[in-house]
């Protein structure tokens, strides 16, 4: 999960999943947890024949820490499933029978969760700080010891532990991030002993908690702690800087094209590096992976008459892509389909994908072609070529804006950091000042390699070599170094 989403589309707390589907989720609250739950997680699944849902938030999944492996478990099992319809085969006479197993495993779930010590608490004064997750780190480091506290670090929670260890105490507060789940438990068993948190707004419901802030909400509570921060002083108002695409980005290229040949046109995107083609003024919507498609489709159902862009990754195409396309085309959908194949899945680390040819364990493998899975889907107009040639692309980009139905136009160019690490030199381009006129036309294609100097554009070391500028300078101000 990603509190304060800085990297997400929400903030969603999966701890709300497990709990409608009943089954267990652990939420650890440190490098050592996480590493220590994972193993007891399959342990669990194994011995309730249920998912696990493992919960790291963004702080955990970022963080680093020596970690007690203890000893590596070698399993002689041969993989063989083992037919059991009853189990596997989801009828509705299996699953009543399933569901009341279901509701019959809960006792056992809270009790084994409470022995693997995932749920633990200590009793140390009259008032007590229940928390869970990354949030009981921060509690940890700034709670006084005259305060008691209970630690939850696996759901379901058992109600009998809990009930036992709040009657000790005067009242209850508690502390987590985003929905209240521990919360309601809480309130649940807690009788007539106050409970704080986000129910009476002394915790927000939203966002990122931090040692600081924990301490701003116990101090408002009256809870004691062994440290004070002080007031943050905001910083003067700087510039703006918003994250921006590569030098070189195939991804600019393409999006600068799109906006030249549909000018007034509506662009549904989609989840990857081109996403940032938000400033670029090319992304209209952005929702989940694979909702470029849909909702473009969905608009011009609906009847919207203006030309209709979306853009998706190549990546995100075959995840979740293809049956958008497939919809579209059977609905006869008016718009076109911009995928953006740079070879490889990008921004999460440049894993392969089936257009690159082999595994993530670097198996050899025919790689998928897009243009006939394209194709297959129904598409008649599927056109490949280079963004980097701007003159080409644009042309097929107007030939698929005249087309009627579902078009495909496959933007196919290398990332520049894939290039860059395969040592590919394209070289660089440089600004001839004496040409020059500063009108800003290459600052405004938003290449972090272009600079403005003097009223005058210059091209950084950061120039890749893609040549986009050369293509774009109404005055032929910028050519190729040529090294003495």
């Amino acid at each position: 999960d990603d509190p304060f989403a800085h990297s997400s589309q929400n903030e969603q707390d999966s701890r709300c999943y497990a709990s409608f589907a009943r089954i267990p989720c652990l939420d650890p609250s440190s490098v050592q947890e996480a590493h220590d739950m994972m193993r007891d997680a399959f342990s669990l699944s194994e011995e309730f024949s249920l998912p696990v849902l493992f919960r790291p938030t963004t702080r955990i999944c970022h963080s680093k820490s020596d970690v007690r492996l203890g000893a590596v478990a070698a399993s002689a099992r041969k993989a063989s499933f083992e037919k059991n319809p009853s189990q596997y085969v989801v009828i509705p006479a299996h699953t009543r029978v399933l569901h009341k197993k279901l509701n019959e495993k809960q006792p056992a779930i809270r009790k084994r969760l409470v022995e693997l010590g995932y749920n633990r608490c200590e009793v140390r004064g009259p008032v007590a700080v229940i928390t869970g997750g990354v949030a009981s780190a921060y509690i940890h480091e700034v709670l006084a010891d005259t305060v008691s506290i209970a630690h939850i670090g696996a759901y379901p929670i058992d109600e009998g532990w809990l009930r036992e260890f709040i009657r000790k105490h005067e009242r209850i507060v508690v502390i987590e991030e985003l929905a209240p789940v521990i919360e309601e438990v809480v309130r649940q068993v807690a009788g007539s002993i106050p409970v704080f948190g986000k129910k009476t707004g002394h915790v927000p419901y939203e966002g990122e908690l931090a040692p600081e802030r924990v301490v701003n909400y116990l101090t408002a509570l009256g809870i004691p702690c062994t440290r004070e921060y002080p007031v943050q002083v905001r910083p003067a108002a700087l510039p703006v800087r918003p994250p921006i695409l590569c030098a070189g980005c195939m991804h600019r290229t393409a999006m600068y094209a799109i906006k030249k040949v549909f000018r007034d046109g509506i662009y549904p995107s989609d989840i990857g590096c081109y996403t940032l083609g938000l400033q670029l003024g090319v992304v209209d919507t952005t929702i989940c992976m694979g909702a470029s498609i849909t909702i473009a489709s969905g608009m011009a159902q609906a009847g919207e008459e203006r030309d209709i862009v979306c853009t998706i990754g190549d990546s995100t195409f075959l995840h979740t892509g293809i049956q958008g396309l497939l919809n579209a085309v059977y609905n006869n959908a008016r718009i076109t389909v911009v995928i953006l194949d740079n070879r490889v899945t990008a921004m999460t680390g440049h894993q392969p994908n089936p257009t690159t040819g082999h595994t993530a364990c670097g198996i050899p493998n025919p790689p998928v072609s897009l243009e006939m899975l394209c194709r297959s889907c129904g598409v008649r107009f599927v056109e490949t070529v280079s963004p980097i040639d701007l003159i080409q692309f644009m042309g097929v980009l107007k030939e698929a804006k005249a087309q009627p139905g579902v078009k495909v136009v496959i933007a196919k160019q290398p990332c520049v950091i894939t290039e860059k690490r395969a040592k590919i030199n394209r070289g660089r381009y440089v600004v001839h000042p004496d040409v020059c006129i500063g009108c800003k036309a290459c600052i405004k294609f938003g290449c972090p390699a272009i600079e403005l100097r003097s009223g005058l554009a210059h091209i950084t070391d950061l120039c890749s070599g893609c040549g986009a500028c050369l293509q774009i300078c109404p005055v032929a101000a910028i050519g190729r170094e040529v090294k003495e």
